[in-house]
């Protein structure tokens, strides 16, 4: 019942996809099939429904513009080896670097292009002609309403509202019924009953075509191999971020995201040999099939079923659909990607987060998705070092227990927190500002990560200080440091082997005794 749920919910959803990526609906429905039934028998989750989605939308319209609709095929094969690899090198954790923030601007940035991408069908519909309009979602949206058909106009507009009415009144009534499959088939309904100016689908073949290879060259794939990278990181992004996610919703079982990214990059290819499109995970249809009841992966396997008798059966009548009704689908779609509640939480917390969600989803509508992932996290992990830096403390401590004479003469400096590259010249600027002390004793029980940098910064510390004649004494090293400071010199810098502690009360002790001694410098010595 969950695989029967969902393939009714799929079906406008892929139609739609298709037709928006600028290859065929015909390509969306050959997607959803063959990619749901591999994805569901060689990935890693138990609830996964996978088929074209609104993000490979928008990275494979350009494709398709700058290479042509011949070459999809031959980039979703190259995309899912790309996938493939990944997952045998077992690389998928790693989009667990990816920041909430960024995830959240990448949504936003996603759901505005998908939206934006509708314009054009509900302003001048059959007359689109896309190669006259920009790849960018944005400029392309404003170009076809400079263009629009204002006779054309108010029967689109009219279609997707209706659609948009179905899928509202449903969720409101039931979150089972399938709203945009009743609007679509209402709106349909109509356009054949009224003589109308509606551009359609058009004519879809009865039944799946057998499996090719593409035509392969080497100047061909040459060019295509930068889109495949960026459809193949896409792809894994996006499947592993909806895995991680259906994980949590019910009682699933775990994903295994290696072998996630394995079924995935066999979904592309297979997808790919049918002259379908890249697949990734889909989190909507995901949610659906888990709120439906799907627990295993049987439950996509009859999704991929469902479309298949919709392609074996009714061909025709889903020729005829209006493409301004699969514009309402979509553009419904794209709202509900966006969050209020989400974005309210991320823009109202950390400067450092909105600012990354803002970023991200301003570069994901102006320039390219993986783009605006990588400066995304660049932006986000800038502000994370900048926080981790600040955290680290430098504090001149008194002496415990009864002053003696000298005491004034003896700096005991204590180091708190990460010291890394981004705090290391702060942390010696503050340490060889200090004045009036002749023996510096080094407070290290409290240092907790310490980078290359951050270890050379403490052997320039030593060398500085030694070098005006101030004695070092270093306290508290702990083991997990004790290699790394041996590494770059800085024990080697201190001018007597006894100069390293583990108390410090013996420390201070031998401190006071070098002042008792004489063997330290005048008070200035430090200025």
């Amino acid at each position: 019942m969950a695989g029967l749920t969902v393939g009714i919910v799929a079906l406008p959803l892929a139609l739609g996809f298709g037709v928006s990526s600028g290859v065929s609906a015909e390509a969306g429905l050959i997607t959803a099939i063959i990619a749901g039934v591999l994805a569901a028998i060689f990935g890693g989750s138990n609830v996964q429904i996978s088929g074209p989605t609104g993000a490979m939308v928008v990275v494979l319209l350009p494709i398709v513009a700058e290479h042509g609709v011949g070459t999809v095929a031959l980039v979703s094969i190259m995309a899912g080896v790309i996938v493939l690899a990944a997952g045998a090198l077992r690389l998928g954790k790693a989009v667990g670097v990816i920041p909430w923030p960024v995830i959240e601007g990448f949504t936003l940035g996603i759901a505005a292009i998908i939206f934006l991408q509708q314009v054009p069908s509900l302003t001048v519909g059959g007359e689109a002609d896309a190669a006259s309009h920009s790849s960018n979602a944005l400029i392309a949206a404003v170009q076809a309403i400079s263009e629009a058909d204002w006779t054309y106009v108010p029967w689109a507009v009219g279609a997707a509202l209706i659609v948009i009415g179905f899928m509202l009144l449903a969720q409101r009534l039931h979150p089972g019924i399938p709203g945009s499959l009743i609007g679509i088939a209402v709106v349909t309904l109509l356009c054949l009953m009224i003589d109308s100016p509606l551009a359609v689908i058009g004519a879809l073949p009865a039944g799946l075509p057998m499996p090719a290879l593409p035509t392969i060259t080497l100047s061909g794939t040459a060019a295509l191999l930068a889109p495949a990278f960026t459809i193949a990181a896409l792809a894994a992004i996006e499947s592993l971020l909806s895995a991680r996610v259906a994980a949590s919703l019910g009682d699933t079982g775990s994903y295994d995201p290696d072998r996630e990214l394995v079924g995935q990059g066999i979904a592309s290819i297979g997808s790919g040999l049918f002259g379908g499109m890249p697949a990734t995970g889909a989190i909507a249809r995901t949610a659906v099939n888990v709120r439906s009841g799907g627990r295993t992966r049987l439950a996509s396997i009859v999704h991929a079923v469902v479309l298949l008798l919709f392609v074996l059966v009714l061909s025709g009548p889903v020729g005829m659909i209006p493409l301004a009704g699969l514009a309402g689908v979509l553009m419904l779609t794209a709202v509900r990607m966006v969050r209020a509640a989400t974005m309210r939480s991320i823009l109202k917390s950390a400067r450092s987060d909105a600012a990354a969600f803002i970023v991200t989803a301003i570069i994901t509508v102006s320039f390219d998705l993986i783009v605006a992932v990588v400066i995304g996290i660049v932006f986000a992990g800038v502000f994370a070092i900048r926080n981790l830096s600040r955290s680290t403390g430098v504090q001149r401590e008194e002496i415990a227990g009864p002053p003696q004479p000298g005491d004034e003469r003896i700096a005991v400096v204590r180091i708190d927190g990460p010291l890394i590259f981004a705090s290391a010249e702060r942390v010696f600027e503050e340490i060889t500002r200090m004045q009036g002390a002749t023996v510096v004793v080094l407070r290290m029980s409290k240092l907790e990560h310490v980078d290359a940098s951050g270890a050379h910064a403490l052997q320039d510390i030593v060398q500085s200080l030694e070098r005006r004649g101030v004695t070092v004494l270093i306290k508290g090293v702990q083991p997990v440091h004790e290699d790394l400071f041996r590494t770059v010199g800085v024990l080697n810098s201190l001018r007597h082997h006894r100069h390293l502690f583990t108390s410090l009360d013996d420390a201070v002790s031998h401190a006071r005794s070098h002042i008792a001694r004489g063997s330290g410098r005048p008070a200035s010595a430090l200025a």
